[in-house]
């Protein structure tokens, strides 16, 4: 069994700040990718949302987009912490898990806009980005146990 320092845990800790560190770039991309559904939907700042009362395809993918954005930042406050957490006993697992993460917060924001999703279904091509994010939280909390 390897020990929890040495050469790999080096690494770990390095996957997991590069991890944390990658998520910066993926909420970057959210917020650039929100601009130009804005302009096709006519939606002005600071207005968040397409009105509920327009049914246009513009106005319907801007407000996935949006939400996809949202949901990100929603999630985000809570994922960086458990990945910074689960990471101080678990690096390569954390890292891991970390970058599942990103992958499927991607797949959500691209499934979520696409046009053959006209009921928002396809944000559930990253519906994994939960269980990455659930494990995190299990393994955070596991951490804080054991240093009781």
């Amino acid at each position: 069994m390897l020990s929890s320092t040495g050469f790999l845990a080096d690494m770990g800790n390095r996957y997991v700040l590069l991890t944390a560190a990658s998520t910066f770039a993926l909420s970057t991309w959210h917020g650039f990718r929100v601009g130009p559904y804005r302009k096709r939907a006519g939606v002005p700042y600071p207005q968040p949302y397409a009105a509920s009362d327009v049914k246009t395809q513009e106005a319907y993918l801007f407000n996935c987009a949006q939400r996809a954005h949202a949901n990100l930042l929603e999630n985000y406050s809570s994922f960086l912490p458990a990945l910074m957490i689960a990471g101080l006993k678990y690096p390569l697992a954390s890292a891991g898990l970390g970058a599942g993460w990103i992958v499927s917060r991607i797949m959500y924001a691209v499934g979520y806009t696409s046009k053959n999703s006209t009921d928002g279904k396809g944000r559930l091509a990253g519906a994994g980005f939960w269980l990455c994010q659930f494990a995190l939280y299990v393994m955070a909390g596991k951490v804080g146990w054991d240093m009781l």
